[in-house]
């Protein structure tokens, strides 16, 4: 197929991703009706998603992120059954074993804005802890977590509860789940970023989202490890180009990471890397995740933990864990990254790969937002998308082709003089261990960037070849000579971070 063909194909009219659609009656939003911003922000969302006017509650709320038990019932839980109940959007009845819980529900989402409450506190403990099962010995919880079957009377405060969505195959509007209610928080450092988080969505949705992943492999843990592998194996399927670093160590200071529409990494306690470079950005509607115990400790602070920060540098949707969850009872990320591949909204997919409510885990952003809607070429149509939406096309066209599929792309890098394209193929190549083969390309994608920042990266991705392949002298030769060529960019940074490493300071021992 020629390069114009190829063009052709790609913007001709494509159905956008078809799933099951949540509908905006069986949306509602809880407020803090103690925080003005909070009713403000829920009447913006509503008016973005066509929510009925009917769906917000407001409920007079301790204005702090941290509340104990005590209070978490008696200012949220028994207050907010009474408006379910009084609005009759639920049907309650006990079981066969005399439990309480909802048999019909009207409200399958339910969405908290920035003034409720993050997370509930510990009891005290007059008994020690449970050595076998360290879980249950914890009874401190997200307070969107333990909303998420707050229509259930007597359930254990200890330990987990089984989320019954977990890995499902159909969208929540399909399944017969009454008991659940998914649960999204809208929420960030500043009110500022909340209501650009749903402009973004509800915008990006229009063109849908395209651009570079990135996916930091901590190599600490194998499970975790294994969800990041995955996702770069699903990538490299779909024809999204993913930049992949694998050393223990996370992303360097300042590293270059432009077009950035997906971010998963792990493993560091606060924000670090790209994320502190000034004039760092996300592209508007990202999804961006850092794998950590207490990535959304606070959300306050952009300085400090993950989730506030990520969504403080342009991401539209993120997750996190307000206390430490232990690695297979947080969000699964591969199922996630999946899930939105497949055309679910974010709420859905997030709840699909998180196996347990009643924890530790958080969900933010617009729930009802699709990032692939129009993942099969369809969607409002951009110049600046062109060469990510060929990936996808030539991904399509050529799903079980890969070695047409490479050749086509090739020439079309070569022809459009594309720097994306060129380094798509190389790290395709690099993916499949032709280290050569990547080199050359990396190098035709420098040719052709533009921009420093992309220049740079592609340098980095050469010497990253030399690093992962032991010849150490050769890398930090690289890394010299980059910093002449990049010195004065502020994403020359990452040159000397990786400099550090490879040959570090002698250490001065005092007399």
């Amino acid at each position: 197929m020629k390069i114009l063909a190829l063009i052709l194909f790609l913007l001709a009219g494509m159905p956008s991703v078809s799933k099951a659609v949540i509908s905006a009656e069986s949306v509602a939003l809880l407020y803090n009706s103690a925080v003005p911003e909070s009713r403000k922000l829920a009447e913006i969302y509503r008016e973005a998603r066509g929510i009925p006017v009917g769906n917000l509650i407001g409920l007079e709320m301790p204005v702090v992120p941290d509340i104990s038990r005590k209070d978490y019932e008696k200012w949220i839980l028994k207050p907010l059954r009474k408006e379910f109940d009084r609005r009759r959007w639920w049907q309650r009845q006990p079981d066969a074993g005399g439990v309480v819980l909802p048999v019909t529900n009207r409200i399958r989402v339910l969405v908290t804005l920035r003034g409720v409450p993050l997370r509930i506190q510990a009891q005290p403990k007059s008994a020690a802890s449970n050595s076998q099962n360290p879980v249950l010995s914890h009874d401190e919880a997200a307070v969107d977590s333990e909303l998420a079957m707050f229509g259930v009377d007597g359930l254990p405060v200890d330990g987990v509860l089984a989320n019954k969505f977990f890995q499902s195959e159909k969208s929540i509007a399909e399944v017969n789940l009454p008991f659940l209610i998914l649960t999204s928080r809208i929420d960030a450092p500043t009110f500022a970023t909340c209501e650009r988080m749903i402009r973004d969505a509800v915008a990006v949705e229009q063109t849908g989202l395209w651009g570079r992943a990135y996916v930091d492999i901590a190599n600490k843990f194998p499970q975790g490890d294994q969800w990041l592998e995955e996702i770069v194996t699903r990538d490299a399927q779909v024809g999204i180009p993913t930049v992949v670093d694998r050393y223990q160590e996370t992303l360097p200071l300042n590293y270059p990471m432009t077009d950035a529409a997906l971010y998963y990494g792990w493993y560091d306690w606060n924000v670090s890397g790209p994320f502190l470079n000034k004039r760092f950005e996300f592209q508007k509607g990202a999804v961006a995740m850092h794998l950590h115990s207490f990535s959304a400790e606070q959300l306050s602070d952009p300085s400090k933990n993950w989730s506030g920060a990520l969504l403080e540098k342009g991401a539209a949707v993120t997750i996190g864990n307000v206390y430490e969850p232990y690695l297979h009872l947080t969000h699964n990320f591969s199922i996630l990254h999946q899930k939105l591949l497949e055309g679910y909204c974010w709420v859905e997919a997030c709840w699909m790969a998180m196996p347990v409510a009643s924890w530790q885990g958080v969900v933010l952003g617009d729930p009802l937002y699709r990032p692939f809607l129009h993942f099969e070429g369809g969607g409002m149509k951009r110049e600046r998308d062109i060469d990510y939406r060929a990936l996808r096309a030539a991904a399509l066209e050529w799903k079980n082709d890969l070695p047409e599929r490479r050749k086509q792309v090739a020439k079309a890098a070569e022809r459009m003089k594309s720097g994306i394209l060129a380094e798509a193929s190389a790290l395709d190549l690099l993916q499949q261990g032709d280290s050569l083969g990547a080199a050359q390309w990396f190098q035709t994608a420098k040719e052709n960037y533009v921009k420093s920042e992309d220049q740079l990266r592609q340098n980095l991705h050469l010497i990253s070849i030399d690093r992962t392949a032991n010849r150490k002298s050769l890398a930090i030769r690289g890394l010299r000579d980059a910093q002449l060529r990049y010195g004065p960019i502020p994403e020359a940074e990452a040159l000397k971070c990786w400099l550090d490493i490879l040959e570090p300071a002698p250490v001065v021992v005092k007399p």
